[in-house]
């Protein structure tokens, strides 16, 4: 989904019946120290999908719009959602049922973040690595993105505070025939998976934490593909109607060494059923006047196998 506008890290807004701190520590390990992270769970406002006025497709231009477009035709609804914390239960969560998963302990050699090919080089082969190590039947990967995001004034991608899911069925596919055409009609006959590695890049993270969805929770008829309009060609995102039976989640106080898993797509008729995690930043309403402002990585990969 596009961005959203550059965000002021030390906003805080207070969603209505928010919950209070059930327990604040301090982690020392990095630049953040001394900023409390806050524990447990927490009712923020999250936004959801509102469909265009006129009935028209919902689409989205990845960079500026042509003269007379609007960045995007569709709307959104703010809507008070309580999300709970996987600190201390990760083992509960894992990506053939939730579409989501968690690693800790990772190391890794790239310290910067500031380079693109230098964050080719020596990133994606540890991601991929990871990949490979701990998604069960991986014997493939394909890293075909990644995208910095900073939330501080001006950052050239700020988190998206807005409920999506970076791929549909039709544009897991179409990355496949875009990355692999000479292989993709045989690739495209086994199982094959589209998921995000999202790790901070300056963690512990004290603000705008990101959020995720039980896919078990998620019905298709909540899920509405949106053209996600690229200068050169047109993907396709997923954006997330509102529904109270969804169950939310996020890892508090993320920290460099943890990685979120997000199953974007699954090709496997059983468990592509639960193979799309919406995802949102969210600003959490206890964040600390003046704490740091997020900077996290996402890399995109094709898993295959």
């Amino acid at each position: 989904m596009t961005t959203a506008a550059p965000l002021q890290p030390t906003a805080i807004h207070q969603a209505a019946g928010a919950q209070p701190i059930l327990s604040s520590t301090v982690d020392k390990s990095t630049k953040n120290e001394g900023t409390p992270v806050a524990r447990g769970p927490v009712t923020a406002s999250l936004s959801f999908y509102a469909a265009p006025e006129d009935g028209s497709r919902p689409f989205n231009y990845v960079e500026d719009p042509p003269a007379g477009q609007p960045q995007r035709n569709f709307g959104e609804t703010w809507q008070d959602t309580q999300i709970n914390d996987i600190r201390g239960r990760e083992h509960e969560f894992d990506l053939d049922h939730n579409a989501f998963s968690t690693i800790g302990g990772v190391t890794s050699d790239e310290k910067d973040f500031s380079d693109d090919e230098h964050i080719k080089q020596v990133y994606y082969p540890e991601v991929e690595k990871l990949l490979l190590d701990n998604v069960p039947g991986a014997n493939r990967i394909v890293l075909f993105d990644h995208t910095i995001r900073r939330a501080e004034p001006n950052a050239h991608r700020a988190p998206v505070q807005r409920v999506h899911i970076d791929q549909t069925p039709s544009s897991a596919e179409a990355r496949v025939r875009f990355h692999l055409p000479d292989e993709a009609s045989t690739l495209l006959n086994s199982r094959y998976r589209i998921i995000n590695v999202w790790r901070p890049l300056n963690g512990p993270v004290v603000s705008f934490p990101l959020a995720v969805a039980d896919s078990q929770t998620v019905v298709d008829e909540d899920l509405v593909p949106v053209e996600h309009r690229y200068p050169d060609r047109t993907g396709e995102t997923a954006a997330v109607r509102f529904n109270k039976g969804q169950s939310w989640y996020y890892w508090s106080g993320m920290r460099n060494e943890e990685r979120l898993l997000l199953k974007c797509f699954d090709s496997d008729v059983e468990m592509g059923r639960f193979g799309r995690v919406p995802h949102t930043a969210f600003a959490d309403p206890r964040t600390p006047e003046g704490a740091p402002g997020r900077e996290s990585i996402e890399v995109r990969a094709l898993v295959f196998g």
